[in-house]
């Protein structure tokens, strides 16, 4: 009940694990590109208190307006106190996917759009999840790679279709 309209802002690496148990308490996860800035932006924008990014950077927009390790565990910390359970049993509550992520060297980088048997690719592994799972292809904004997160039910099968990827790129 602490969060404005009951919305958290993350990247698209962040574990659909989290956005199906934020979906199960009434909480809308709202996903941006990666980076810090775009998850600040986009809670200022729709007026998030709460955001961030896989990595640990967390965002208390009533603290600070940058992850902060400090303020983020003090935090962790007051509701493990509040709520007399440990930090395992407040994690309990999110049940991870796997989730498997490369990154492979390029030539070039070019917009995605520009890679059609990439796109084709793409969305045959998508096909083949069912839904129960989701693909993520960029170019890293500081190196020329391309980056393949998938996370799906079966890590053996998306560990294969990260490589299967990789290597249409």
């Amino acid at each position: 009940g602490k969060l404005p309209r009951n919305l958290v802002v993350t990247t698209v690496m962040s574990n659909m694990g989290l956005e199906r148990c934020f979906a199960e308490v009434g909480i809308d996860l709202l996903r941006t590109p990666v980076g810090d800035r775009y998850v600040v932006e986009a809670m200022r924008r729709e007026g998030a208190e709460l955001g961030g990014e896989q990595s640990g950077h967390v965002i208390c927009l009533e603290h600070s307006t940058t992850g902060d390790g400090i303020v983020t565990a003090l935090q962790v910390l007051a509701v493990m106190i509040r709520r007399q359970r440990s930090l395992a049993e407040l994690a309990a509550v999110m049940t991870r996917f796997p989730q498997v992520s490369r990154s492979f060297a390029v030539a070039r980088v070019c917009p995605l759009g520009e890679l059609p048997r990439l796109q084709a690719e793409i969305r045959a592994v998508e096909g083949e999840l069912r839904g129960e799972g989701r693909v993520v292809v960029r170019f890293s904004g500081t190196e020329r790679k391309l980056r393949v997160m998938i996370e799906g039910r079966d890590e053996a099968e998306i560990t294969s279709w990260v490589e299967q990827l990789g290597a249409t790129a």
